[in-house]
């Protein structure tokens, strides 16, 4: 479900190429986000990627990517550790800054909440950061292992087992997680955060979330994730977080330009990649899906092209009747307008114009007027006739002119 998603590579701290993906929003970037994913998890973790596509939606672009050893990229696992991964992150944010903008929000999930909460305060730029499973301390990860390493020492390595996954750890890594002081950094960061976690998360309590949040400076808030589990592996769970944090992020990021700004009105639509027909939409700082019912082989993301018509037409009308009942005080109440649409023969249409008549098949829209005033049948009649003169109904019924031509190709996001 994301809409543009480019393959980029930079260097991590050791000078290895590091894979990542770009997930770009159609239209605007209101700003970039940088995630940071669970231990020995990947930036194609199904989560990362539905949260990303969420962020998308609304305007913000995500750069995940493999920490070193992990994924696509390259370097080896076995000689990292927390603060070479914290290495990787500010690698990150640099390769953003100098190629499209510095990020100005931060998430990780699990360990790699732990890690963008250590480094929070460091980067001026970050004005929000959001945690999803993050442990109150990055040592959590040893009591997560089924076979913990005793005792080695800092040039020895151990083989172990996490999440039915084996690989190797060493002594610098043991000691250099346990040195770690994540809730120090957490009262010294002060940026808004959003912490994240589920009530019966098994690999990391929410005792964590408790300690994390104490530790933070307001403005702080918390959402549970209810039955999710830590991977949020339910593909509701991690589209729910997904909204949460952009949700919550409008309060710290710039928005879209409102409609009206340009010249002209000006609406973007890109198909997304999900499913046949979903497509997103901007128009102005509104952003939402166009997309066909599951009958016809949609996913029903949002409203079809003939629903946004009789949405227009109906609004339209709402509006018009709003701007009458105001200019003469007539006290209308609330004024409601259902609209449906359906494709007739013409010499079947009653009240149709006779122009029409012969047309063969022609598009019907049904216009139902509620009020909830008292109206006597003479305004009845009054109510109908100036919704006729509601501008996308003549646009409707008048010949309206189309012109298109294959444009380039708008340029990517970023400087």
């Amino acid at each position: 479900m994301t809409f543009k998603v480019q393959r980029v590579e930079f260097p991590g701290h050791s000078g290895a190429s590091l894979a990542a993906r770009l997930d770009l929003p159609n239209g605007h970037v209101r700003a970039y986000a940088l995630f940071a994913h669970c231990f020995t998890c990947s930036k194609d973790l199904a989560a990362a990627r539905r949260i990303a596509a969420e962020l998308a939606r609304e305007g913000i672009a995500v750069l995940r990517f493999d920490f070193t050893g992990l994924g696509s990229s390259e370097g080896e696992f076995a000689s990292t550790n927390f603060s070479t991964n914290l290495g990787d992150l500010v690698c990150a944010v640099d390769f953003l800054r100098s190629h499209y903008a510095a990020p100005s929000v931060l998430i990780g999930h699990s360990l790699g909440g732990a890690a963008v909460l250590a480094i929070a305060g460091a980067i001026p730029e970050v004005k929000a950061v959001a945690t999803l499973g993050a442990p109150a301390d990055a040592a959590h990860v040893l009591k997560n292992l089924q076979d913990p390493p005793q005792g080695i020492a800092a040039g020895d390595a151990a083989e172990v087992t996490l999440g039915g996954h084996r690989f190797s750890v060493t002594g610098q890594f043991v000691e250099d997680v346990k040195a770690q002081n994540l809730l120090k950094a957490v009262e010294a960061m002060r940026k808004p955060l959003l912490i994240l976690h589920a009530p019966r998360d098994e690999i990391v309590g929410i005792d964590n979330a408790t300690r994390i949040f104490l530790a933070a400076k307001h403005p702080k808030s918390f959402v549970s994730l209810d039955n999710s589990d830590h991977l949020l592996s339910t593909p509701e769970d991690a589209a729910f977080a997904g909204r949460v944090i952009a949700g919550w992020l409008s309060r710290y990021i710039v928005a879209d330009d409102p409609q009206g700004s340009e010249p002209a009105e000006h609406v973007r639509i890109m198909e997304t990649g999900g499913g046949r027909f979903q497509n997103a939409v901007q128009a102005g700082r509104h952003r939402l899906f166009a997309d066909e019912p599951e009958s016809v082989g949609g996913l029903d993301t949002g409203p079809s092209p003939y629903d946004f018509l009789s949405i227009a037409l109906g609004a339209c009308t709402a509006m018009t009747l709003r701007m009458y009942a105001d200019r003469k005080g007539l006290d209308l109440g609330r004024i409601s307008v259902d609209v449906s649409h359906a494709k007739i023969h013409a010499d079947d249409c009653a009240d149709c114009a006779d122009e029409l008549k012969g047309m063969g098949r022609i598009d019907r829209f049904e216009r139902v007027l509620f009020v909830d005033g008292a109206i006597d049948d003479a305004l009845r009649e009054k109510l109908v006739e100036i919704a006729g003169k509601c501008p996308v109904h003549r646009t409707l019924e008048r010949v309206a002119h189309v012109h298109t031509i294959v444009g380039d190709r708008p340029a990517a996001a970023g400087k």
